[in-house]
């Protein structure tokens, strides 16, 4: 655990050892401190603070990542978009996920975010991290569709863990003319989204927007589902949002935004899936792919979690398995050839 807050310290040892299968190896208050306790203690996991003296929790991550890869969740106890931007950066540099600290004993949130806090915890211990180097550019080859793409009128992405960088990749190597709009479902923490849009669009070329309910999509443009909304298109090229249930749990749910689209553009999309766990979007994939649309899915070695992407695999739901450097690629092929 790296976290510089004496009271915040105490409170996350209590949370995390209330189960029996965590146990915390050990205590660092700082980033210097987090670079020789890693070395020392040899942690499945870390959970990460990003604002600490000395060095801070993002250019510990960099390094933890360069020299001892090890699962990190940064666990961060601000949502102001600017702040939560920058904790973003950290997934750059190889973080796993992002988390807002539990809410304190006696608050009504209390339990599910610390239930979640564990969860994730435990999921990401088991994830095989590699070593960070710089990134190479490579020649992209755009795989071979079975049949002609027919026209596309959107295309809609869905991702959980493991995700955000995934998205990242993909935005930024789509090119600003890109003729369709962008939706995307990303399972977040409560409160985080704002600053996600915020660091999506600071590397992307195209306008990234929190969608707004009955606006109209604009080519070109990438609509982010709010917190707590399903997020749906409706004839004509507008957005729904609505407080519909959640579905498999969830809410925004990949699933209904793919069912949506199924029923609004049938074979007219591009649909895939990311990196995450559950099954999401995984049935609504295959009912997409059923009436005419191309689809993906992300492939095993580049997922952090294959569990979105290998259900929709599972179900012959995906036309194409794809690393994440090839997507935008792909993306902008058939978007471009049948405008």
């Amino acid at each position: 655990m790296v976290e510089d807050s004496a009271v915040v310290r105490d409170f996350l040892v209590h949370v995390l050892c209330a189960d029996p299968d965590v146990h915390v190896v050990g205590i660092a208050i700082d980033g210097e401190d987090a670079l020789e306790a890693v070395e020392r203690r040899r942690p499945d996991v870390i959970t990460m603070d990003i604002h600490m003296p000395k060095l801070d929790g993002l250019e510990a991550t960099r390094r933890i990542m360069e020299t001892r890869p090890t699962p990190i969740v940064i666990v961060s106890g601000s949502t102001d978009p600017r702040e939560v931007a920058t904790t973003f950066r950290a997934v750059e540099a190889g973080a796993l996920a992002v988390l807002r600290r539990p809410a304190g004993i006696g608050h009504p949130d209390h339990e599910a975010t610390a239930r979640e806090l564990v969860q994730t915890v435990k999921l990401m211990s088991e994830v095989k991290v590699v070593r960070r180097w710089p990134r190479v550019r490579r020649e992209t080859v755009v795989p071979r569709l079975e049949r002609a793409p027919g026209k596309v009128k959107a295309v809609a992405i869905g991702a959980s863990t493991g995700g955000p960088p995934v998205l990242q990749t993909v935005l930024a190597g789509l090119p600003k003319n890109f003729p369709v709009p962008v939706l995307i479902v990303q399972h977040m923490a409560s409160g985080f989204i704002h600053g996600f849009v915020e660091w999506l669009a600071q590397s992307s070329g195209l306008p990234v927007h929190l969608a707004t309910h009955a606006e109209t999509m604009l080519p070109g443009h990438v609509y982010v589902a709010p917190d707590e909304f399903q997020m749906q298109v409706e004839h004509g090229g507008g957005i729904a949002l609505t407080k519909g249930p959640p579905e498999n749990g969830l809410r925004p749910s990949v699933s209904c935004l793919f069912r949506s689209l199924a029923e609004v553009y049938a074979g007219e999309v591009v649909a895939g899936l990311l990196s995450g766990m559950g099954r999401d979007g995984a049935e609504e994939l295959k009912l997409l792919r059923d009436r005419g649309a191309t689809t993906f899915a992300q492939d095993k070695d580049s997922s952090v979690v294959h569990g979105m992407p290998g259900e929709a695999i599972k179900l012959d739901a995906a036309s194409l398995v794809l690393p994440p450097e090839k997507i935008a690629a792909v993306l902008t092929s058939l978007a471009n050839s049948r405008k």
